[in-house]
């Protein structure tokens, strides 16, 4: 990674090197740091957004869930964020957005300040693996989700990552690629940065919404899937029903499509005939191909 790429941080242009923060910051020490990734594509003008306006939706929503104050409107995210991407010359690749507190409180544990914030732009490449299609195997994780009664799960939070960590680190020492993430319920959650499709007779599933991330990517498969004809249930999904399925597959922000190939000890079609239908739509939406939905894209 080179050192001299800019970073947009708190209103300045700084060298990578120096978008640092102080190890005993609250971000750090506390884990209270909250982020947002999204994609960067081509696009005939320059370089476009993937849906950047509900990204900063759910950054202002994760802030307000933890009772923090962002210090930039989202215009002037928007403004930074274009800077950023056209500093780095960049035109397929993703952008992270972190906000955090760089305050050093020894023992405060709640803070009133305006968060830091700092912008990244990353070109594909240098171990993203972004648009990878090559099937993988999963596995329920021996760790469950996070009970919403703890914390607002619905937050993007980097604290709430440790979870996912762990899932995807049982899952790799079963041999797995994956791990599935159960609610406390026994349910069908996510996977630790995927969101999990199923498909059973014909019909896509996916777990619904309120203890679960609310993933733009999962938000784009269901309205392009429905717009294709495709009929999509978001209910819970029992581990029998996951085990049961025909087909699955997992999406997030760099992989719009992922076929699974294995779950825990029973081969899948991958991709199976609705998984490739709807990678092909998410790929035609993605090389503006499908004028249906190019108002997800946004210049900058």
């Amino acid at each position: 990674m080179s050192d001299q790429r800019p970073v947009w941080m708190n209103g300045n242009m700084v060298p990578w090197e120096n978008a640092t923060a102080p190890l005993l910051s609250h971000g750090m020490s506390r884990g209270s740091t909250i982020f947002e990734v999204f994609g960067i594509h081509p696009g005939p003008d320059g370089p476009l957004a993937f849906r950047m306006d509900k990204h900063l939706d759910r950054l202002c929503h994760t802030a307000e869930c933890l009772g923090m104050e962002l210090a930039y409107t989202k215009e002037e995210f928007i403004e930074a964020v274009s800077k950023t991407v056209r500093a780095n010359n960049i035109s397929r690749g993703l952008v992270k957005m972190i906000a955090y507190w760089s305050d050093e409180p020894i023992i405060s544990l709640v803070l009133d300040s305006k968060l830091d914030t700092a912008i990244f732009a990353v070109p594909a490449g240098e171990g993203l693996s972004l648009d990878s299609t090559e099937p993988v195997t999963a596995c329920f994780s021996k760790w469950y989700k996070l009970h919403p009664l703890t914390m607002p799960t619905t937050a993007k939070a980097c604290a709430y990552y440790l979870n996912g960590m762990l899932a995807r680190k049982s899952a790799m020492e079963r041999g797995y690629d994956i791990g599935i993430l159960r609610h406390t319920d026994g349910f069908v959650a996510e996977g630790s940065i995927e969101s999990v499709f199923m498909v059973k007779d014909g019909i896509l599933r996916t777990s619904p919404l309120g203890k679960i991330l609310s993933s733009i990517t999962r938000m784009s498969i269901i309205e392009a899937a429905s717009a294709a004809g495709i009929e999509v249930s978001q209910a819970l999904i029992s581990q029998e029903e996951l085990l049961n399925a025909d087909e699955i597959f997992t999406c997030h922000t760099g992989t719009k499509v992922l076929p699974i190939k294995k779950f825990e000890d029973r081969d899948l079609p991958a991709p199976g005939p609705y998984t490739a239908q709807i990678a092909k739509i998410m790929n035609d939406i993605l090389s503006l191909e499908n004028d249906q939905f190019k108002h997800w894209f946004q210049s900058l």
